[in-house]
This record gives structure tokens, C-alpha cells and sequence, in this order.
């Protein structure tokens, strides 16, 4: 087994509970960069979030972001890929989202949107390191045309919501849950499955030539297309069940495991 081309979700699995890479993973990437194996992230966060670290690991590759929606390079910023909500739909989950009071935002123009920066907000700016522009009534009346849209609730409430929106917009928009408590939104035809695929035919690597690492189930498409397919030890069963290898934990250098036993040659 060869592998060419590595694709790697971010939070709990790139990075540890500090959200930092640690110097063994650090080391990993450069290691397999070295010999030639392209290596990129494949993240639901949006673009600049994830910016620094495709940099601080010079990441020349393409990074998948948005959860497939976005495909574009860290550094001379050329887009490979993009590919947004329809505006007649997600003004209509707007509506929707509205009139049950549930939380959401919304990214357009690799910006963050949301009503107000309440804590749900404030603990997503925390988490990514970007700032979201709060724009009040305007959000529900506004125009969107977004690469995604995000939901925060409890984990109980997640599931409902899923069940509602999957009911209420089949075919319109792509859902997966990122963490117990997030629900993303993305047009149907996008996830991360999509893009590695996309991403490894431009740059002419076959599918048993791709590994990808994940913990998520917005992590499940890119896991079972890739060739292999890792697991994080925190990974939900349903993702561990399609994976091809299971590695340790995110805050156990679950990354640099599976890329030196798999990879490095």
C-alpha cells in the first residue's frame, strides 16, 4: 500500500484538546511531505479558521474546508472548489430556524454571520479564532447564498433538529454532525467525501492512493471513500465501523500514530 495523498479533520483529531498540534504530529507531516506524500486538512470549519495551520504545516496542497464546500489553497489562495446553499433554500431554513427559536449561523464570502453575539456564538468565536458580525433583524431578512450553515443546541436537541431539517429540506441540504452539539448545513451534493475526491482526480492520485483520519460523522463520506481509512481512538462507532484502521486518541498523537505506521516509509 502507497499512499500519495493524506486528508485530516481538525478539532479532535488534528488537534488535541489545547487546539494545538502537537510537535509529534508537527513532525509527522513534515516527515511524510518530505518523502513526497501530499498531506492537507479536511475540516467543517471555514477557510481562514483553518489558514494558520495548513500554513504553520506548509500545506502547498489545496484544504478541503466548509466540509467540502470549499476547496481552495492556504497559501496563493486559487480556488479549486466552491459551491453554496441555494438562496431560496436557505432563506426558507432561516424562516424555519426563526420560527422554532433554534440558534444558527450562517458563512458567506468566507465570513461569519449571526444574529447576536450571544455565548453560543462568543464559545464558536473561541473555538475558531474568528470573529462573527452580529447583525440583528437584518439576519432574517438578509439575502443568504451561504457555504454553510451551522446549528448549536444540546446534543438531544441536534438530533431533532437533524430529524426536522433532513424532513423539511430532503434534497436541498447536506447535514452531518461535527460535534454532539453542532449541526452543519451544506448544499447537497457537498461533503468531505466529495471534495477528496474531487481534490485527489485534480491532482491525479487514485483512490487506494488516499488515506484520511477522522473522528466525526461529517467525517464518515471522506472515510469511506479514501483507499484507508483511520479512525481517531475518540471517534464516534459509526465512524470506526467504515475505517480500515483504528489509531489513539487526538490527545494522544492519534495523527503522527497513524501517518508513521501507515505512511512514512
Amino acid at each position: 500500500m502507497t499512499i500519495r495523498l493524506v486528508a485530516v479533520d481538525m478539532d479532535d483529531t488534528l488537534l488535541d484538546k489545547t487546539l494545538q498540534v502537537s510537535p509529534r504530529t508537527c513532525e509527522a507531516i513534515t516527515k511524510a511531505q518530505e518523502q513526497g506524500v501530499l498531506v492537507t486538512i479536511a475540516t467543517g470549519r471555514m477557510f481562514s479558521s483553518a489558514v494558520p495551520f495548513a500554513k504553520k504545516l506548509n500545506m502547498k496542497t489545496p484544504i478541503i474546508t466548509y466540509n467540502g464546500g470549499m476547496v481552495r489553497s492556504a497559501f496563493t489562495k486559487e480556488m479549486v472548489f466552491h459551491k453554496t446553499i441555494a438562496s431560496s433554500v436557505a432563506n426558507k431554513v432561516v424562516a424555519l430556524f426563526r420560527e422554532r427559536g433554534w440558534y444558527l449561523q450562517s458563512y458567506m464570502n468566507d465570513e461569519l454571520f449571526v444574529v447576536e453575539r450571544c455565548e453560543k456564538a462568543k464559545s464558536y468565536e473561541r473555538l475558531s479564532g474568528i470573529q462573527a458580525i452580529p447583525l440583528g433583524e437584518k439576519f432574517y431578512t438578509m439575502q443568504h447564498e451561504p457555504t454553510k450553515m451551522l446549528a448549536m443546541a444540546e446534543p438531544h436537541e441536534i438530533q431533532e433538529i437533524q430529524k426536522v431539517i433532513n424532513r423539511e429540506f430532503a434534497g436541498e441540504v447536506f447535514t452531518a454532525t461535527s460535534k454532539s452539539n453542532y449541526l452543519e448545513l451544506t448544499h447537497p451534493s457537498v461533503n468531505k467525501g466529495h471534495a477528496l475526491e474531487l481534490l485527489a482526480k485534480t491532482l491525479g492520485i487514485k483512490q487506494e492512493e488516499v488515506m484520511a483520519i477522522g473522528d466525526s460523522n461529517n467525517d464518515y463520506p471522506m472515510i469511506e471513500y479514501a483507499g484507508f481509512g483511520v479512525a481517531m481512538g475518540n471517534a464516534s462507532d459509526r465512524v470506526k465501523a467504515v475505517a480500515q484502521a483504528v489509531t489513539t486518541h487526538n490527545n494522544e498523537h492519534g495523527v503522527a500514530e497513524a501517518i508513521e505506521k501507515y505512511v512514512l516509509r
